[in-house]
C-alpha cells in the first residue's frame, strides 16, 4: 500500500464560484512489502498527476480506493441491501472486467485515483481520501472528458448518489450540471439494482 505525504495546502484563487485550482506536488512511496525496496517519487499535479492506463498488478490497490471511497460516501445514504454486496472482492471483480479501460492517476505501483467510462457515461470516478484537495481529481476529470471527446460524445453524463453533496459540489465546480433525478440500474452480482440518483450532464462540444 502506497504511503502519501502531502507537501502543501491547496489554496484556490479567484472567485468562489469559478475559482481555478492551484495544483500542488505530492510524494508517494512505491514498492511492495515483500522485500522490494521502496522508492519515493514526487509528482506535480500541474503536469497531469501521471494519468495513465491501469496495470493489472494494481487491481488490488484500485479496489481498495474504490471500497474505501464507496464506504465513505455511500454507506450511510444508500440502501443496506446495496451496501451488503459492495465488498472489496466485488470491486476487484468489476475492475478486472473493466481493466483495459481503466485510467489512473499516480505512479506505477502507487495509484491514487481512477475512472472508467461506459459509452457516454463517466461510469466510475474515485480518488483516495489522502489526496483530496490536491487537484489530482481535477486533472483526472480533465482526462476523462478528453477521452469522452475522443469518442465523439457531445453530451456526457454521470450518476451521483442522492445526498453525496461533496461529490456533487466537485462535479458542479468542474462544469457539470444536475439535470434531474432518474432511476439508474446499478450493477450488482447477478443483475442490477434500481437506484434513484442525481443525473449530471456536461456538453463537450
Amino acid at each position: 500500500m502506497a504511503i502519501l505525504w502531502l507537501l502543501d495546502r491547496l489554496r484556490p484563487a479567484g472567485s468562489v464560484r469559478n475559482r481555478p485550482y492551484r495544483l500542488r506536488e505530492y510524494a508517494v512511496d512505491v514498492g511492495e512489502s515483500n522485500g522490494e525496496s521502496r522508492r519515493r517519487r514526487y509528482v506535480n499535479t500541474m503536469t497531469g498527476a501521471n494519468i495513465r492506463d491501469a496495470q493489472l498488478s494494481e487491481i488490488g490497490q484500485l479496489a481498495k480506493i474504490w471500497f474505501d471511497g464507496w464506504q465513505d460516501a455511500h454507506a450511510r445514504i444508500l440502501p443496506a441491501e446495496l451496501a451488503r454486496v459492495r465488498t472489496l472482492q466485488s470491486f476487484e471483480e468489476r475492475l478486472r472486467a473493466a481493466s483495459t479501460g481503466v485510467r489512473v492517476a499516480g505512479v506505477v505501483g502507487g495509484p491514487v485515483g481512477f475512472y472508467f467510462l461506459n459509452g457516454a457515461e463517466l461510469y466510475q470516478f474515485y480518488v483516495s481520501s489522502n489526496v483530496r484537495g490536491s487537484g489530482i481529481a481535477v486533472v483526472l476529470m480533465a482526462d476523462a472528458e478528453a477521452r469522452l471527446r475522443e469518442r465523439d460524445v457531445h453530451t456526457a453524463w454521470l450518476a451521483c448518489a442522492i445526498g453525496n453533496d461533496r461529490a456533487a459540489r466537485f462535479y458542479e465546480k468542474c462544469g457539470w450540471s444536475r439535470t434531474g433525478t432518474v432511476t439508474d440500474p446499478v450493477e450488482v452480482p447477478g443483475g442490477t439494482f434500481p437506484l434513484e440518483v442525481w443525473r449530471y450532464e456536461k456538453s463537450l462540444r
